[in-house]
């Protein structure tokens, strides 16, 4: 009987369109972890350990566990710098600053403070500027993104004045031009002109709050953003600022990830990934709920290995088992 259950587990899982292939423990963390940083050639993968103050370094292919980055306040938000081997991150908490990494030796190197509420961050990989959100926390009626030139590790400016206390999730489009936002403090996806600073247009989210997961899809002119009150999955048309379609999805989420070769999206969130189908630009399937873990909310997507990393979080539950997964696309 046990044997026939198993098989059927294995059969199930097999049909789903993110079958686990991995389950790596985390035995003594607790509270959540945030962020992962991608080092595809080094064939690293980074991830933040809010409670532990650390980053922690895992082979990519193998899913070990290879190094503990100390010396963090809380680290949340990072970016692999490939040209120079270092990793930038953004450390909340009380520390309220970005830390850079030498990842020949995993020690921090330099650090610049921010004002208060450093939480989330984006690269552009054209310019190697970083943008990290600050200067907002509770009762702000605004906040800004510091833009950080990693080369030369120092500030070189700022987008002020955004409306809310907080955002959440932020992309870049492949050109560098625009940067998409989800401006918690208010409900609404911002867009930023990257050449002029300037907040360019405010798209209000449809009867929904707070924004986190985001991901864009160019080729079609979409944008994908999930809320958590209620639990939505939402696509914008970036050219109109309309919503053209919106979905239940998974709660408690923290990442998206679009996944061009086979149209589909993954949304990751506490106990499961929801997984949609894009039948085309304005419509979209929802296809699978696949089982994942307590506040698995964080996660990666590595389109050349075909994997999608989860990080199996614990914050509000003793007895969480903390783990980083391993899923493969199917």
């Amino acid at each position: 009987m046990t044997l026939a259950f198993s098989a059927l587990t294995v059969k199930a899982q097999e049909k789903l369109p993110l079958k686990l292939i991995a389950t790596i423990p985390m035995p003594g963390f607790t509270g959540d972890f945030d962020h992962f940083g991608l080092d595809f050639k080094g064939n690293r993968l980074f991830l933040a350990s809010e409670d532990q103050k650390t980053v922690e370094v895992f082979d990519l292919r193998t899913g070990e566990r290879i190094h503990s980055i100390k010396g963090f306040g809380q680290p949340l938000t990072m970016a692999f710098l490939p040209e120079s081997n270092r990793l930038i991150v953004a450390d909340g908490g009380d520390t309220d600053a970005v830390e850079l990494v030498d990842c020949k030796d995993y020690k921090i190197i330099d650090t610049l403070k921010l004002g208060q509420g450093v939480d989330h961050s984006a690269y552009n990989p054209l310019t190697g500027y970083f943008y990290v959100e600050n200067g907002g926390g509770p009762g702000a009626k605004v906040h800004a993104l510091t833009i950080i030139d990693t080369k030369a590790f120092k500030k070189i400016g700022e987008i002020s004045e955004l409306p809310g206390n907080s955002n959440e999730g932020m992309v870049i489009d492949r050109q560098g031009k625009k940067l998409y936002v989800n401006l918690t403090g208010t409900d609404e996806v911002g867009v930023i002109d990257l050449n002029t600073r300037q907040l360019i247009a405010k798209w209000p989210l449809p009867d929904a709050h707070v924004a986190h997961a985001i991901a864009l899809d160019e080729t079609n002119h979409r944008l994908f953003t999930a809320t958590r009150k209620p639990s939505q999955f939402i696509v914008f048309n970036t050219d109109t600022g309309k919503v053209v379609a919106a979905l239940p999805c998974v709660g408690v989420n923290s990442d998206m990830w679009l996944d061009l070769a086979r149209k589909r999206i993954y949304v990751t969130g506490s106990e499961t990934a929801s997984v949609f189908e894009q039948r085309d630009a304005d419509h979209y399937a929802h296809v699978a709920e696949v089982p994942t873990a307590y506040r698995a909310k964080s996660s990666l997507f590595v389109p050349g290995l075909k994997r999608l990393y989860v990080a199996d979080s614990g914050k509000g539950k003793a007895d969480a088992k903390l783990a980083l997964q391993i899923f493969e696309v199917q």
